[in-house]
């Protein structure tokens, strides 16, 4: 959605998907996720941009075809599923050999390799580095740009592309093969995951010690070495891409020796046992999820860490009940989902929440959170 809207400004764009109320949303100049600067930027009558459910629609006449479908880590065979990137280059393949194929989609090291070789197509890798809910200011103010594959005359057009639609000057754009590409995005979600842990373990340590964990951060942070970024406790990283990179990282090391990247996915896991086991030592009689999203501005909880808790207490026997305004049916895996904010609060001894919010100020006793600097990080 953001790279469409980027591109919309000064190319004609089709988004082709599956999902007919997604399509209508877009012909209608309504976002299909949560960002309120792509809301901004569809106010604007200038922009070349619709939807459509047809692939001859969408690849026809296409120069530059954009592969941005979801790679969801398959836990039977340790490695991301890629049938719906496969599927499209597939296509374009049969409907349009001419166009230059750009994989956005997170996916294993050397399949773009693999792809080309198998489709005889021409096609390049560019990882994304994106925030949720601020996907559209990240492509405006890029922190690099970054192009895998072949250095073309149409991979060079597509990156000066990204560079010129950017709002931010000076945007270094860097060439490299497919497959270093593809290792730029696992190792910086990876290393991303890892500074979130290393200040998850120390909020672990200080709460069991009883010392003030955000003392300890900040004299940390102020070195500028270490800095400030990705500091904030939580209950562990979550959201579309930290945990499924993390993990194809890993399966992608195979025998090479390791301990960092394997102990990055465990320590993961580790820190949400912790901190279901403190919540189970208060003995409580009913538990309330404040939120399944990581974040306020997000509208999405898929791999969100505060559904491993809420499973583990499930399956301690203890009652949970959810408020997450997002679900709009009463019940979520079988847990009852509460839509009134102050029966909710009355209903449960303990309220469970990854990042603090105002409506939770009048029950601070009963909050449970390791959100201490009170930002969405």
């Amino acid at each position: 959605m953001s790279l469409s809207v980027l591109l919309a400004k000064t190319n004609l764009v089709t988004v082709l998907d599956i999902d007919l109320e997604r399509v209508n949303k877009i012909n209608s100049k309504k976002s299909t996720i949560e960002d309120p600067l792509i809301d901004e930027y569809l106010l604007d009558d200038n922009l070349n941009i619709k939807g459509t459910t047809q692939k001859q629609e969408a690849y026809d006449n296409a120069d530059i075809i954009i592969v941005c479908t979801p790679t969801n880590f398959d836990h039977n065979t340790n490695s991301f599923d890629t049938e719906s990137v496969d599927s499209v280059v597939k296509d374009v393949s049969e409907l349009n050999k001419k166009a230059l194929i750009v994989i956005k989609s997170t996916i294993p090291i050397g399949h773009t390799d693999y792809l080309k070789n198998k489709f005889n197509v021409n096609i390049i890798f560019s990882p994304e580095f994106l925030r949720e809910g601020n996907a559209l200011y990240d492509n405006l103010y890029p922190s690099r740009v970054i192009v895998g594959g072949k250095k073309s005359e149409s991979s060079v057009k597509f990156g000066n592309m990204l560079v010129n639609s950017a709002i931010k000057k000076d945007i270094k754009l860097l060439f490299m093969n497919a497959s270093e590409a593809e290792a730029v995005k696992l190792f910086s979600n990876t290393y991303l995951a890892m500074r979130v842990s290393f200040f998850n373990e120390l909020d672990s340590f200080a709460f069991s010690k009883n010392l003030n964990a955000k003392d300890i951060i900040e004299g940390l942070s102020f070195d500028s070495r270490i800095g400030k970024g990705y500091n904030n406790p939580s209950f562990g990283y979550g959201g579309y891409c930290l945990p499924k990179d993390t993990k194809q990282l890993l399966y992608d090391f195979g025998n090479i020796p390791n301990d960092l990247i394997s102990a990055i996915v465990s320590s993961n896991e580790t820190r949400k046992k912790f901190m279901a086991d403190e919540i189970m030592k208060t003995n409580p009689d009913a538990v309330g999820f404040f939120r399944l999203i990581m974040k306020e501005g997000s509208d999405n909880f898929r791999s969100s860490s505060i559904i491993d808790i809420l499973e583990h207490l499930r399956n301690c026997d203890i009652k949970v009940i959810i408020y997450e305004p997002t679900i709009k049916v009463d019940d979520f895996n079988g847990v009852p989902v509460e839509k009134d904010i102050n029966k909710f609060k009355r209903s449960v001894d303990i309220i469970v929440a990854n990042r603090k919010s105002a409506v939770l100020d009048d029950v601070k006793n009963k909050l449970f959170t390791r959100d201490i600097f009170n930002i969405d990080q």
